[in-house]
């Protein structure tokens, strides 16, 4: 078992459809979602870049100088990243909020088994595969829900709905 960081964060819709995330360490993010479907992003330490959903709930975040990290949505508002080093938890969504109750209760673990934690690295083949994956899972073909960095409880929220601007609580986490 692995104990991640916590590091929580909060969104708010800004009047431009755009979101500002504030993380609890004090570091700040300004996120959109592009035409291509990717949430495009940059802070206020000057790096930028996009985040990306994939199948298995896994997220690739890919940095503007070329780094590119992954993800894993564990549920209830968290995303456990690179080797369990620091989980994100959202504050914002009800799945967070409630993910945050259950493990005060000792219902759900701080600790991160192996097997939840995202991948390493992965080659263009397996990015494309998981690509595929996502794409069959929303739009019906799956059957299976998805739950990533959009960590709802019930399952991933990442397509932004028109009635909320366009933004789901939890874009890549």
């Amino acid at each position: 078992m692995i104990r991640p960081r916590d590091i929580g964060y909060t969104d708010e819709l800004l009047a431009d459809g755009s979101v500002h995330r504030a993380y609890e360490d004090g570091r700040q993010e300004w996120r959109r979602r592009g035409d291509d479907g990717l949430v495009h992003w940059h802070d206020d330490r000057g790096a930028a870049g996009t985040d990306e959903q994939l199948g298995q709930r896994v997220v690739k975040r890919a940095y503007a100088d070329g780094r590119v990290v992954y993800g894993r949505d564990i549920g209830y508002g968290r995303t456990v990243w690179g080797r369990g080093e620091t989980m994100l938890v959202n504050r914002t969504s009800f799945g967070g909020r409630t993910g945050a109750a259950l493990a005060a209760l000792g219902v759900a673990g701080l600790a991160v088994t192996a097997a939840q934690l995202p991948p390493p690295y992965l080659t263009p083949a397996e990015e494309e595969a998981l690509r595929q994956q996502q794409a069959a899972q929303g739009s019906g073909g799956g059957g299976g829900e998805v739950g990533l960095g959009g960590e709802e409880e019930a399952g991933w929220e990442g397509d932004w709905e028109a009635d909320d601007g366009g933004w789901s609580d939890d874009d890549f986490g």
